[in-house]
């Protein structure tokens, strides 16, 4: 899903670029991760709306060649990854599951999805939600009993709904608001730890 552009690359944006990354979201995972142990050598991830592709990047380094990424997404992704990461070009609101199968059953399903900003918060949140509850719904569907799962959302009325969606498929459910997150955004991303069987 699109993103907005921002005027002027800041700090983060060129650390991440240093680095090899096309983008500062992947310090957000890389948080999420290290206080969650979301990813681990070997796992099968499946990364729904991956451009411009640092989640899925950063996925395949922490799997390693043993492991696999699944990257979807509706833009195309310019972005070289190794081998074991494979990229479909694709809206995950629409997609057969087939095309989400792949690779499944996952150990992690993220989703950094957001929507086109509108001018209108209301439905900006209301289409994180929708976008949010779908990604679930795929977690739900393609990953492994004990799996996780990683989904943003943008803070509103629904954000309890997200929630307790969470609570009924997962042992835990943690909040989280990366440190990298810019202070007008109000968006969260909410954690599934050890789907439930």
């Amino acid at each position: 899903m699109s993103r907005q552009p921002y005027a002027r690359p800041d700090a983060r944006t060129r650390a991440a670029k240093a680095q090899g990354y096309p983008a500062r979201s992947v310090f957000k995972l890389e948080e999420i991760d290290r206080r969650t142990k979301l990813l681990l050598r070997g796992q099968r991830v499946l990364d729904l709306g991956a451009a411009p592709g640092s989640w899925s990047l950063y996925a395949a380094t922490r799997v390693g060649d043993k492991g696999m990424v699944l990257a979807i997404d509706r833009q195309p992704i310019a972005q070289a990854f190794p081998p074991h990461v494979r990229v479909v070009q694709g809206d995950a609101l629409t997609l057969e599951t087939a095309a989400l199968s792949e690779l499944a059953p996952y150990d992690v399903v993220l989703s950094d999805m957001a929507p086109n900003t509108s001018g209108s918060k209301a439905a900006d949140q209301a289409r994180s939600f929708e976008l949010f509850m779908r990604a679930v719904e795929v977690a739900r569907e393609l990953g492994r009993a004990g799996s996780h799962f990683v989904g943003k959302l943008f803070m509103s009325a629904d954000f309890e709904a997200a929630r307790a969606a969470l609570t009924q498929s997962y042992e835990k459910c943690q909040v989280i608001r990366p440190e990298g997150t810019r202070s007008r955004s109000s968006e969260v991303f909410l954690v599934g730890l050890r789907r439930k069987a």
